[in-house]
């Protein structure tokens, strides 16, 4: 069954309990089973899909060991679909072999600064997304505004997102 425009057949369709860790700021996820035939030097295996219908792209499943990974479910989707600790939600999810997408605010500040768009551009993919989310899960203007602005700050430092 192909979904939304995707040619690859999925390599997770299933139904899962969605789980949370316990303590304040614990993460609400799914576990899922996925034995790729991919030689991957990476514990992180990017996808794009839906959870109960909710459209994900350039999201990481993290490996725990022998094929048993974790996806996240950020905030966002949670609230928006009133998915809770507990629910079962149906999972299809595709390879993501698509480039990071950075979105074109962020892009065109970083432009103005060529010293820190050259140091923000070698970083790993996974170290730009990290600015690329704590900018974009803003959920006004002017926080959005500002972390571009310390964004950029630490890129001329020559700083990734948690380096101190």
């Amino acid at each position: 069954m192909q979904k939304q425009g995707y040619m690859d057949k999925p390599i997770i369709n299933k139904k899962v309990k969605v789980q949370k860790y316990p303590g304040k700021g614990g993460w609400t996820y799914v576990i899922l089973e996925y034995n790729s035939t991919e030689k991957r030097n990476s514990l992180w295996v990017k996808v794009k899909g839906t959870v109960n219908g909710a459209e994900i792209e350039q999201y990481k499943l993290a490996s725990m060991k022998n094929g048993i990974y974790m996806l996240p479910l950020k905030a966002e989707i949670r609230k928006k679909y009133n998915i809770k600790e507990g629910d079962v939600v149906d999972v299809c999810l595709y390879l993501d072999k698509s480039d990071l997408i950075v979105p074109e605010e962020i892009l065109e500040c970083l432009e103005d600064f060529p010293k820190a768009l050259a140091f923000f551009n070698k970083m790993t993919e996974s170290n730009k997304k990290f600015y690329i989310d704590w900018v974009t899960e803003a959920k006004n203007i002017d926080t959005k505004v500002n972390r571009i602005n310390k964004m950029i700050d630490r890129l001329l430092e020559g700083k990734r997102m948690y380096d101190i």
